[in-house]
């Protein structure tokens, strides 16, 4: 027994029993282990474009010895300015996080207690479920479609007064799929005024323009409930490693809530630099976007002529049932140097998700794929 085992048997049993978060598995992990020289990141829908030239340009040029030593600011003001200027909320509103999942454990820590209900989807982001388990409350979980459509009758009937949160990811990660503005309109005319809407746009930039998808922040606006709506720097953006999310809270009281339990510098300084640099390069979002599209088309094409269904996506990935253990599987793939991201909640353990990646990549998978495949 450890020296720490008997002082661990005395925490939280909700702590205890929390599963580890699948973060994945870096690039030179792969090329260490499996001696391979080209690896094909799949697992983490980021962005192959990478951050763009101005980004690059900003930092090398305000990147300096003194600054690096002073703390940045801790209210991420000229950021949160631009945000809500775009999107036409008050600066107040907006919040600033650690990669938007550091919004997800702040609202849980702030908004959650002990036995609250809370009300999401399976196949699930697992932070959807892992931070409120976290805080004590009571997570129902609402399974897509067999054709991994949202269930929103389903969801409607697992609301009730005594939930307190309802999370959404629109398009939902790790399936890909989005609520239509009906439905989503429906959906939300049915939560009770005692709980607060978490609507997850992580993938907003990828789906925005595509038929029928909501304008997710004017619903909720028109709601009349409370609400959280998050974005995030790390996808389209492509500034992952710097780890940039935002949030827009149906009000500044909500939101001061929220800003009194994250810490104070939870933005670096250089990364809220190159979030405020990023937001305002457009063009390169746009190109990202087409770059995804094209490529999802190509790989959707290419899983089906292979055999499979992939589910319908408005992301920059594509999730299918690959009718094996997908745990085997991807680890059957690194040793082609290919990451991709099985699928580990019970009843799903058959289902994969890939990235779009860059032609090259895609077609690194799509080889694996077919050399791998019930070996």
């Amino acid at each position: 027994m450890s020296v720490s085992a008997a002082f661990i048997d005395t925490l939280r049993a909700e702590v205890r029993a929390l599963p580890p978060y699948n973060a994945g598995l870096s690039s030179d992990y792969v090329r260490m282990r499996h001696g391979v020289s080209r690896v094909a990141k799949l697992g983490s829908n980021e962005n192959p474009r990478g951050a763009s030239e101005r980004v690059l340009n900003e930092l090398a040029r305000s990147t300096t010895a003194s600054a690096l030593a002073l703390y940045p600011d801790p209210s991420s003001t000229k950021l949160r300015q631009l945000i809500g200027e775009r999107l036409g909320v008050a600066s107040d509103q907006v919040l600033v996080g650690n990669g938007s999942e550091d919004l997800l454990a702040i609202a849980a820590h702030t908004f959650l207690s002990p036995g609250d209900e809370v009300v999401t989807v399976i196949p699930s982001f697992g932070l959807h479920i892992i931070y409120p388990q976290s805080v004590g409350a009571r997570v129902v979980t609402v399974p897509m479609r067999a054709d991994f459509e949202f269930d929103v009758d389903g969801l409607i009937a697992a609301l009730s007064p005594r939930t307190r949160m309802l999370i959404i990811s629109n398009p939902s990660n790790p399936v890909g799929t989005a609520l239509c503005l009906a439905d989503m309109a429906r959906l939300l005319a049915a939560v009770s005024p005692g709980t607060l809407v978490l609507w997850d746009e992580a993938y907003y930039e990828y789906a925005v323009g595509e038929d029928d998808y909501p304008d997710g922040l004017a619903l909720l606006q028109a709601s009349g409930l409370p609400w959280l709506l998050l974005r995030t720097f790390s996808k389209a953006y492509g500034l992952a490693a710097l780890r940039v999310g935002y949030g827009i809270a149906s009000d500044s009281d909500l939101a001061s809530l929220m800003n009194r339990v994250r810490t104070p510098f939870n933005i670096n300084g250089i990364a809220q630099q190159a979030a405020a640099v990023a937001f305002c390069d457009e063009a390169h979002v746009t190109a990202s976007v087409l770059d995804a599209r094209s490529g999802r088309g190509y790989m959707r094409a290419a899983l089906v002529e292979l055999g499979y269904r992939p589910a319908r996506s408005l992301a920059n990935f594509l999730f299918f049932n690959c009718d094996e253990d997908a745990s085997a599987l991807a680890a059957a793939m690194l040793q082609d140097g290919v990451i991709v991201k099985p699928w580990r909640e019970a009843g799903y353990e058959t289902c994969m998700r890939v990235s779009i990646g860059s032609a090259v990549d895609n077609d690194l998978f799509i080889t694996a794929l077919k050399r791998r495949r019930s070996i």
